[in-house]
């Protein structure tokens, strides 16, 4: 055995966004269990949840005194500078190996800023990890750049493998749960997870990465089996599960039999799902057996109320597809959150304002809109960089002569404020409520949760909290 103790290391102390805080680092996780394989003992740390290891004194004293392989994840273009700083302060005599979206997008630079970087593993890592912990030579092992005599050398990359080949995370490297809690409160006071059950997309959508990954390669759609899925969730202490798929209602008869497993074996959990407005063209059976077994929030991208937009992107569905879609999908108890892009190419203010008008009118019952992004290999970035007047950010943001980045943000924001109105808060709440997302004494605490609501929101909700209690005191401030 080449390596006796290996540490997985988390590196970010919070995430790009508040609303992923609670997500448990799953990535590092399918690393540090492909480790667990090959090494006598595998610790994984989360600095998020460890604040002590924050300390570099403390965090490299622990990884001078165990660890003899150091593992880290690169995610995000948010805090790179900060995650270059904490790797030049790891004990430059352990090995380090980084991996991620990010560190395989910016190789060059990770290895000219951390001059302690052994290797970085591109793309997906589970096999190749695997091989280096095995004492394989360095030339043999796809999917990798490392140092060697003062160059940085290349090897091929690993073709990508199936996901029904990889063994889900072992939860038992855990040092602790996940709770959704922003702020610190555990809103839902049920823990945490996320289920991965397929990857890739079988779309072509001009901007999105689920099809393409950082290298170029085209992810083709690859689904586990059912019973394997429904095998991880058995095992999940965690009551409120997320499944990471790109689209997990892919093959109604996959789905639909995930669902008989779930009711079969008696599992009562709460799951959240990306889906398309195909879903609406499921048979009315199994759309009632996704509520039977404990679907409540699907997540869909309608990206833009305008067809030449859609058409765009490839989106491959209209407008008027978006509205008949929801006319089938408000007649079953499932909160659609619907996510919406703004700055598209020749885009005008009015156009992207629009959204907060559409989002009201189909039934979506939050949304969130995304300043569009032209990632590496996607047919967006060479649509943009061949249109006079549209640039990229260092982050892959789109931006015009017209709209600088500065501006599509405030748009951003109002579309949000004209969207989540008062009543728009309380018809939200109130559906979560009701489809039992959220309990009675959940809902007050989202008012201590959001307390810049209006005045209106505090009033309505003050009224129903009142009756319901009978008309005591709840010491909610309302005008």
């Amino acid at each position: 055995m080449k390596y006796h103790h290996a540490l997985c290391l988390y590196p970010y102390y919070q995430e790009p966004s508040a609303l992923l805080d609670f997500f448990p680092p799953v990535g590092i996780e399918y690393i540090a269990t492909a480790l667990a394989q090959e090494v006598g003992k595998v610790t994984l740390i989360d600095l998020r949840q460890e604040k002590e290891y924050r300390k570099l004194s403390q965090l490299s004293q622990f990884i001078r005194h165990h660890i003899d392989l150091m593992c880290v994840s690169v995610n995000w273009p948010a805090y790179f500078d900060q995650v270059c700083n904490l790797l030049n302060g790891l004990p430059e005599e352990i090995p380090l190996i980084v991996g991620g979206r990010q560190a395989t997008t910016c190789m060059t630079e990770l290895f000219q800023k951390c001059p302690h970087i052994d290797l970085i593993v591109k793309g997906e890592g589970e096999e190749t990890i695997r091989e280096i912990a095995q004492g394989k030579n360095l030339h043999e092992i796809p999917g990798i750049a490392y140092r060697e005599n003062g160059q940085i050398r290349h090897n091929p990359n690993r073709p990508l493998p199936s996901v029904e080949t990889l063994c889900y995370p072992n939860r038992g490297l855990r040092r602790y749960a996940y709770y959704i809690q922003p702020k610190g409160l555990k809103l839902l006071g049920a823990e945490f997870d996320i289920v991965l059950s397929s990857r890739g997309c079988s779309y072509n959508c001009k901007f999105c990465t689920f099809a393409i990954n950082p290298l170029g390669q085209r992810r083709l759609y690859s689904a586990r089996p059912p019973e394997s899925v429904v095998e991880e969730i058995k095992g999940l202490d965690a009551e409120v599960i997320a499944f990471a798929d790109d689209n997990f209602f892919v093959d109604p008869d996959r789905t639909e039999r995930i669902c008989d497993l779930l009711l079969e074996q008696g599992i009562q959990k709460m799951f959240i799902a990306q889906a398309r407005i195909d879903i609406a063209g499921y048979p009315a059976r199994a759309l009632k057996k996704l509520e039977r077994a404990g679907f409540k929030i699907l997540f869909i991208g309608i990206e833009s109320p305008h067809d030449w937009i859609l058409q765009q992107l490839q989106k491959g569905f209209t407008v008027q597809d978006v509205r008949s879609a929801f006319q089938v999908l408000k007649g079953y108890p499932f909160f659609y959150h619907c996510s919406f892009i703004c700055g598209n190419l020749g885009e005008r203010r009015a156009e992207m304002l629009a959204i907060a008008r559409f989002a009201k009118e189909i039934g979506a019952d939050s949304l969130n809109v995304h300043r569009l992004q032209a990632w590496e290999f996607t047919p967006l970035k060479e649509l943009v960089e061949h249109t006079p007047g549209y640039y990229l950010t260092a982050t892959h943001h789109v931006y015009s002569d017209t709209y600088s980045p500065d501006e599509l943000k405030r748009i951003r924001k109002e579309i949000h404020r004209k969207f989540y109105t008062p009543a728009q808060f309380y018809r939200s709440l109130r559906k979560l409520y009701r489809i039992r997302v959220l309990t009675f004494s959940q809902l007050v605490v989202c008012l201590v949760l959001i307390p810049r609501l209006p005045a209106l929101f505090y009033r309505i909700l003050a009224k129903r909290i009142k009756k319901r209690v009978g008309g005591r005191k709840m010491g909610i401030p309302y005008a």
